[in-house]
């Protein structure tokens, strides 16, 4: 009992890192129909720089994270501004677009960092919390609250926000929004980069967990977007679920599969995508193809 709650409690760590890699897939999606395939390049970009700024340049772990999120949300930007002229006329070739951004990412941070990878020591320093016999490490409490507060945050700036209510705008109805006199750009800008720094978020918190190098990103990637599809892509919830339901299945697969966990995992979510082909909340999203 004791190691499958200690099983569940890393599951949702990890699974919070995969939620909000997600919810950054699933937020452009919505706004803009577009799944950006650098995105996972970004998380990655988003690991380097924080860990960089928080190793080499001696910041605290905090103030490297906001700065590595600004670096990743200015990335955003700027993929979004070279996409803006193919918006709404050649959807392929924006999707080809946001493929050769990764390339040129990864590129990047192997010019930069090299191929060596590094390893992030944790921020925390506290020893492990014994709750009722289970070890939990402070770091793991950490990034469920960190993802948490990012949830919520999000949440209630769609909700509550002038610029979250003209991207939801958007989302629904894209010719309406433009008729009405919202700036579809801007708010475009705006999705590409609030999923940058998300990225950006995941990669700095999965620093102390896992291997910082140029493949991280596909590692990170590939999960979050089987995460937002299982949640429902273009669901910020789904995101949400499917990212803790992923983290919680690897790490149990990872416990009793051992070698064999990337595979038990895609194939429970192959079988869970084949029931419910639409996610579990099964939210129909724009296509502007």
């Amino acid at each position: 009992m004791q190691e499958t709650l200690q099983t569940l409690v890393g599951g949702l760590s990890l699974g919070a890192v995969y939620a909000l890699v997600a919810m950054g897939f699933s937020l452009v999606y919505r706004t803009m129909g577009l799944v950006n395939f650098a995105h996972a390049d970004i998380a990655m970009i988003g690991a380097y720089a924080a860990s960089t700024f928080y190793l080499t340049s001696k910041m605290p772990f905090v103030v490297a994270m906001v700065v590595a999120i600004v670096v990743t949300g200015a990335i955003g930007l700027v993929i979004e501004r070279v996409l803006r002229p193919l918006e709404n006329k050649d959807f392929d070739l924006m999707l080809i677009g946001t493929i050769g951004f990764g390339i040129v990412l990864q590129a990047v941070a192997i010019l930069i960092w090299g191929t060596t990878g590094r390893a992030v020591p944790s921020p925390v320093r506290s020893a492990p919390l014994d709750v009722f016999g289970v070890r939990v490490r402070t770091y793991d409490l950490l990034v469920m609250a960190v993802a948490a507060f990012a949830v919520i945050g999000l949440a209630w700036f769609l909700a509550r926000t002038k610029r979250g209510a003209a991207m939801q705008a958007v989302a629904m109805d894209h010719e309406a929004a433009t008729a009405v006199g919202i700036n579809v750009g801007r708010s475009n800008a705006l999705a590409f980069s609030i999923g940058a720094g998300l990225a950006a978020l995941a990669g700095g918190l999965v620093g102390p967990m896992l291997y910082v190098d140029a493949s991280l990103g596909g590692a990170l990637g590939i999960k979050g977007f089987a995460a937002a599809m299982l949640g429902g892509f273009g669901s910020i919830p789904g995101a949400v679920v499917g990212g803790l339901a992923i983290g919680v299945l690897d790490s149990y697969a990872a416990g009793h599969f051992q070698g064999y966990s990337v595979l038990v995992t895609f194939l429970v979510f192959t079988a869970a995508i084949m029931i419910r082909p639409m996610g579990v909340f099964g939210e129909r999203t724009v296509s502007r193809a």
